[in-house]
């Protein structure tokens, strides 16, 4: 079981751990406000406060066979709930008595299945809803990335059964001799080793994604004060975190001071909330960007139920131009939410150090000639099932 604690289970476990409503009370949404003054808070700012998530699936690019298709047809959303609801993902068994078939820890009972969302694509512009290309810096660094975590599987399994895992590498009886090597920049995603507490996944090791956040199931809470504005982020199994975001007009932090989160300076223009995110640490990644990542928010309260999330992401040193994104946020009750459980996963609890313990023990095993290589393993790949997209 040491090889299943799976970066795309983040997403989907959460009503265990944070939010108890879930989308299942999703139509018993929020208390909704006697009139439009009650969108407005005490001290006249726009009120965004509530608990709010996404309660529909849209892919974040646009699949090919809708290149053309801002927004699906009724009937094109029907006959994708149909598909998705009829996929066995985690329900699927590898072969009897294979390695697949024994390390799953997570099957279909804990997985959402929301609704097809009316747009075929979260990301709005460019108009063809795919991510811009990237710089052929970012590319090149990302093939070599690519690369160093192929070699460390080339004598699995996965290689060796041409699995997709291995897809763009090649099966070797013998471990690479790249085993060994270090990664230029700080490890954010899972390779097939666990030699040091930093080769896990940021999942792994119960660290977030930090922001831009699209989670396929998350909630946000917002509460306001006349002088600032916190947005608590339940994400994942237990990797909630919070962010606060500065309303006083002041200047973003030195460059140099970097944080996970980023620094998010804020303020009003009209009924919109407008936030400046930059100043992220060099040990977060979203797609590739880094510390020069920066994020423009738009978070416009579109009813009393309803919030639309506009953001725009740049980084010209990893994409040729920059790309919005939007999404719809409902209201969720807060009388059913009104019991927030503490987030369990934190950094350093027992499920990684025990990965750890585990990978030595077979080191020892393996150098007394009593087991396999370790490195004839996979525990990198193989957790995300496709979602029907």
């Amino acid at each position: 079981m040491r090889y299943r604690f799976s970066s795309s289970v983040i997403t989907v476990a959460i009503a265990a751990a944070a939010v108890s409503v879930g989308i299942a009370n999703s139509g018993t949404s929020a208390e909704t406000p006697a009139s439009s003054a009650a969108l407005k808070t005490a001290w006249g700012d726009p009120d965004l406060q509530g608990i709010w998530t996404d309660e529909t699936a849209t892919p974040l690019q646009r699949p090919e066979k809708y290149a053309n298709q801002e927004f699906f047809t009724e009937a094109q959303r029907s006959e994708i709930d149909r598909q998705r609801s009829a996929l066995p993902g985690r329900d699927k068994r590898g072969a009897r008595g294979s390695e697949l078939d024994v390390s799953g820890a997570y099957n279909a009972e804990f997985n959402s299945v929301k609704r097809t969302g009316k747009r075929t694509s979260m990301i709005a512009d460019p108009r063809d809803g795919r991510i811009p290309a990237l710089t052929p810096e970012a590319a090149k660094a990302a093939a070599e990335d690519r690369d160093f975590r192929l070699a460390l599987l080339q004598s699995s399994a996965t290689c060796k059964n041409k699995l997709q895992g291995c897809a763009g590498g090649k099966y070797d009886p013998k471990p690479s001799p790249r085993r060994a090597e270090h990664l230029v920049r700080y490890n954010v995603a899972r390779m097939n080793r666990h030699d040091d507490v930093e080769d896990g996944a940021l999942a792994d090791r119960c660290l977030t994604g930090g922001l831009p956040e699209f989670g396929a199931v998350s909630f946000r809470r917002i509460v306001q004060s006349p002088g600032g504005i916190t947005i608590a982020y339940d994400v994942g199994q237990g990797q909630g975190w919070q962010r606060n975001i500065v309303m006083n007009g002041s200047p973003h932090l030195p460059k140099n001071i970097g944080q996970w989160y980023g620094d998010s300076r804020g303020h009003w223009e009209g009924g919109t909330l407008v936030v400046d995110v930059t100043n992220f640490s060099p040990k977060v990644d979203y797609r590739g960007a880094r510390e020069n990542l920066h994020l423009v928010e738009r978070w416009t309260r579109t009813s009393p139920t309803t919030i639309e999330y506009q953001v725009t992401i740049e980084d010209p040193s990893v994409w040729t131009k920059s790309w919005t994104v939007k999404q719809e946020f409902t209201r969720q009750s807060d009388q059913q939410n009104r019991i927030y459980y503490e987030p369990r996963c934190v950094e350093g609890n027992i499920g990684f150090p025990t990965m750890m313990k585990a990978s030595r023990l077979e080191d020892t095993m393996f150098k007394a000639g009593k087991g396999p290589d370790p490195a004839t393993h996979d525990n990198a790949t193989g957790f995300n099932e496709g979602d029907g997209f």
